[in-house]
């Protein structure tokens, strides 16, 4: 029997462990390289709801105020919007100008500028949209039930509603 350690019991050489961390400096980089690019996607997608956000509640405030509505209660020409802060955020304005359709005089492309500051930087987007000379939805449905709330229902729908009220309230029993 000998004492002295055959190369089968000795330990890891220094080049297998200079080797295996070096395999696993490079794996950890590349699952920190992940982390990253995940939380600048996290961070893009988020930006982009706002974004996506805000323009909706651009063209619902364009949608409301754009076409003023006259002492008669039909629809006037748009108007010019500059600098109007954006409804349901905080920093970011916009500002409007619309164009007549030459074939259908009821139509306008609108071109909107959304303006904000971001890391310090202001920063600008433009599009354009499409939007019709019409009275505004809200104030449509207030015009439907004030309306519907001054005229009463017509003498047979009255007749209909009062039968079926007495039939209601009866129980049906033997």
């Amino acid at each position: 029997m000998s004492s002295t350690p055959t190369r089968a019991q000795s330990g890891f050489t220094i080049l297998e462990v200079v080797l295996a961390m070096g395999l696993l400096v490079m794996a950890m980089t590349s699952l920190l390289g992940l982390f990253t690019f995940g939380a600048a996607l996290t961070r893009t997608a988020a930006l982009r709801t706002a974004a996506s956000t805000a323009i909706e509640a651009v063209v619902a405030d364009l949608e409301e105020s754009l076409f003023p509505l006259e002492e008669d209660g039909s629809v006037g020409d748009p108007r010019v919007i500059v600098d109007r802060p954006v409804p349901g955020t905080t920093g970011v304005i916009y500002s409007a100008l619309a164009r007549i359709n030459p074939d259908n005089p009821d139509e306008f492309a609108v071109d909107v500028n959304v303006s904000w500051e971001a890391a310090g930087v202001q920063r600008a987007r433009k599009f354009t949209t499409l939007l019709l000379r019409e009275v505004p939805f809200g104030e449509r449905l207030r015009r439907r039930f004030i309306q519907a709330r001054s005229f009463p229902p017509p003498p047979e729908m009255a007749s209909d509603e009062e039968g079926q009220s007495a039939a209601s309230s009866t129980p049906d029993r033997p």
